[in-house]
């Protein structure tokens, strides 16, 4: 049975109401930290943790590498809230469901999203460590957050993403990692895949063909759903590993985790600079 309009409107305004009781100011920026990348809130001034389940309407993280909380602080002297950890469509929820916090902190004032995955590699040029920009993204999951009745107020029917990743935060991210002596920065296309199996060789080859640099099963409802209210979008991905077709090496989650732990500090640095040069 599809939900109604009225349902899902009041589960999120009920989820405003809570946050709004909760925190002492309303934060500017909103990051969502990805498998492996969740430390990022140790850099925060005056945090305040508020775990996902005590947060009306919000899904429960599944997965162990996501610790499930919004952390609300100081973050380079500008008020942000962190999402430490996600949602997956393989976990069963939907897109609009994985999308909903991007949703509440969208009408808690939010004007910009960083949002940070762990992918695999389809780039053969790349190297394992890798962080890549997102300058596009191919949405292969078989359903869409703004699927259903349209609220007018959060955002047009038929959204342009003809730019979908702002060129002025990507600009500050190259800046950043300049500034930083990061070599090892790309810019590319991501694609999202349903998961939770991984991809076959012969998918590999598939989404190299079509132009994809990275994949992964995560952030694409996250941003369709910011793009939706607005905010101004900023993709980083830290590329765990890259597979060739033609000499596979099998996945495994935990040496995903292993790397994107290994890549954090510097991810970390760089969102630092991004964040005080906004």
């Amino acid at each position: 049975m599809m939900e109604s309009r009225d349902t899902h409107k009041e589960q999120v305004e009920r989820a405003v109401a809570f946050l709004r009781s909760r925190l002492p100011t309303m934060p500017e920026v909103l990051i969502q930290l990805g498998t492996g990348l969740g430390n990022l809130v140790e850099a925060m001034d005056n945090s305040i943790s508020i775990p996902y389940e005590e947060i009306p309407g919000f899904p429960r993280s599944t997965v162990t590498s996501h610790a499930g909380n919004l952390v609300y602080g100081t973050l380079a002297g500008r008020p942000c809230a962190i999402l430490q950890g996600r949602f997956h469509y393989y976990e069963g929820y939907s897109a609009r469901e994985v999308g909903f916090p991007v949703r509440v902190l969208a009408l808690l004032g939010v004007r910009t999203a960083i949002i940070t995955n762990a992918s695999g590699g389809l780039n053969t040029a790349w190297q394992a460590g890798t962080i890549m920009v997102f300058k596009d993204h191919i949405n292969q999951l078989p359903d869409n957050p703004l699927r259903g009745p349209n609220i007018d107020a959060w955002g047009p029917r038929f959204p342009d993403f003809s730019q979908p990743y702002a060129p002025a935060l990507r600009k500050l991210a190259r800046q950043a990692a300049r500034r930083l002596g990061f070599t090892e920065l790309k810019e590319g296309t991501y694609i999202c895949i349903p998961g939770p199996s991984l991809e076959t060789p012969a998918e590999t080859r598939m989404f190299r063909q079509w132009g994809a640099d990275a994949l992964g099963m995560s952030s694409v409802p996250e941003i369709i759903t910011a793009l939706h209210a607005g905010l101004q979008v900023l993709g980083l991905s830290v590329v765990a590993n890259v597979n060739d077709p033609d000499d596979f090496i099998p996945i495994l989650l935990e040496d995903i985790v292993e790397a994107a732990m290994q890549a954090e500090p510097k991810l970390q640095e760089m969102i630092l600079e991004i964040v005080q040069e906004l």
